[in-house]
């Protein structure tokens, strides 16, 4: 079936669809014809254009919620043994007894954690590590 729209434009809506609406929905054919356009998105009727506004507006409620600033983050605190900063501070000074190491080729990158030792043209790096006790 040929349908012309008030836009002038020319559809063709399938018959069987037509009668398929007529007796599931018991609608007249005009009733039917404008089911199909609605379906189809050919013609928008008061209800969807209502809701189609409310949702514009549901759609920038989700995105206000999701402009909140995002949390700080804690700052880590690290808690250095009496032990650590010992073993750390004799390392340091022992290192340059070591043949062919000098003063100059020691470095400490991180206080109480890291050495780093120029041997020669090769660069090592010393990581002290304390262990954490075994969970029970």
């Amino acid at each position: 079936m040929r349908y012309k729209m008030s836009s002038g434009k020319t559809i063709t809506i399938p018959d069987n669809t037509i009668k398929q609406f007529m007796l599931s929905l018991d609608l007249t054919k005009e009733e039917a014809i404008q089911t199909y356009l609605e379906d189809e998105g050919l013609l928008e009727n008061e209800e969807q254009i209502a809701l189609n506004e409310k949702a514009k507006g549901f759609s920038h409620a989700v995105h206000d919620r999701l402009d909140k600033p995002k949390k700080e983050k804690r700052k880590v605190v690290v808690n250095v043994s009496d032990e650590k900063k010992a073993l750390f501070q004799s390392i340091l000074e022992n290192i340059s007894k070591c043949d062919g190491i000098s003063a100059e080729n020691v470095t400490v990158l991180k206080e109480n954690k890291l050495i780093q030792v120029q041997f020669g043209d090769k660069i090592f790096k010393i990581d002290l590590i304390q262990q954490r006790p075994p969970k029970k």
